[in-house]
Formats: structure tokens, C-alpha cells, sequence
């Protein structure tokens, strides 16, 4: 039986129920509780993701949501939460898009995980993979400003902990059924 990583499962547990908690968590103990949780939280993902050498970029890109939360909760609490969705997709986005100008991009270094040596059609076909996923975020990210800003917390939670969610399932859905396709047409060249 495989070993099971609880913190990496209670880390990423929390953070796909995290628009739910928080609308919650907002009303019964106020935004100040929730921007403390949301820091320490990040900075708990940060110290694991480190420890599990994950790309640095994606640790960098945590520790700048939680710049960006503390930033705005200095101002407005309630919207600091509420931007936490959009402060997340950026930080995916910076950290998936440098690779694109840095390489090697994001999906190859997860792809050479479980195959060291990738060949060229394989770097080709990730770098546009790492493009849509970058693409993805920008217009998630928006999305997640656009309900931090103007929809009720219901529409919020329903987008942020719902629809968003379903988005990503659909794209990596989506992903492995091109990923054949895809890998007998650069073969074929």
C-alpha cells in the first residue's frame, strides 16, 4: 500500500475548500482570522513545497500571494480574502510563464519527474501545454478579480470553489486525451 503524505493531503484539501471555509469563516469569526489562516497557511505550503523540492517558482509565486493578501489586508480584510483566488492564479501564472521565457517550461519539468530523458517532440508538446495552462490562469485570475469585486459572496464561492475547479478538471481532462494524439503526430515526423 502506497504511503499517504497527510500534511501534502490536509494542504491540498484546504486549499480546494478554501472559498467555502471562507465564506464561512468570514461571517462566524471576521476577514482578520482569515488573513491570519491564509498566511500561515501559505507559508506552510511554502516550507512543504521547498521540502519537497518543488519548482522554486511555484514557491516564490506563494510567498507572493501572501505578500499580495497581507498587502491588501492592510487596507480592506474582508477583500484581501476574497482576492486570495485571483492572488493564486497570478501566482501561477508568473511562475508557469517565466518558464516559458526561462525554460525549461513547467510541464516539462514535471513530465521529466517520470521520464528523464523527454525527447524534442515531447519538450515541444509541453512548452504548449505550460502555454495553455498559463493562458488559464490569466483569464481565471480575472475572473477571480471580477468576482472579488463585484459579485455577492455567493456567485464568489460558486466561481471560486466550483466552476474554477471544474475548469481545471476539464483542462487536464482535456490534456490527456490530446496528449496521444498529439505524441503520434510528432512522432510521425
Amino acid at each position: 500500500m502506497p504511503k499517504v503524505d497527510v500534511p501534502a493531503v490536509l494542504l491540498v484539501g484546504t486549499s480546494v475548500l478554501y472559498p467555502v471555509i471562507a465564506a464561512i469563516a468570514v461571517r462566524t469569526v471576521g476577514p482578520g482570522w482569515v488573513v491570519g489562516g491564509l498566511l500561515v497557511f501559505l507559508l506552510l505550503r511554502a516550507l512543504t513545497d521547498r521540502a519537497r523540492r518543488t519548482p522554486g517558482a511555484l514557491t516564490w509565486g506563494l510567498l507572493a500571494a501572501a505578500a499580495g493578501l497581507l498587502l491588501v489586508a492592510l487596507f480592506d480584510r474582508e477583500l484581501s480574502v476574497r482576492l486570495y483566488p485571483a492572488f493564486m492564479n497570478a501566482a501561477m501564472f508568473l511562475a508557469f510563464g517565466q518558464t516559458l521565457l526561462r525554460g525549461p517550461s513547467m510541464i516539462e519539468r514535471f513530465a521529466r519527474l517520470t521520464d528523464p530523458d523527454l525527447p524534442a517532440s515531447g519538450v515541444v508538446y509541453t512548452r504548449i501545454v505550460t502555454l495553455v495552462w498559463t493562458g488559464f490562469f490569466a483569464i481565471n485570475g480575472l475572473i477571480a478579480v471580477w468576482t472579488a469585486l463585484w459579485a455577492d459572496w455567493k456567485t464568489w464561492t460558486l466561481y471560486n470553489a466550483g466552476v474554477a475547479y471544474g475548469l481545471i478538471g476539464v483542462l487536464i481532462v482535456g490534456e490527456l486525451l490530446v496528449r496521444p494524439f498529439a505524441r503520434r503526430v510528432m512522432e510521425a515526423r
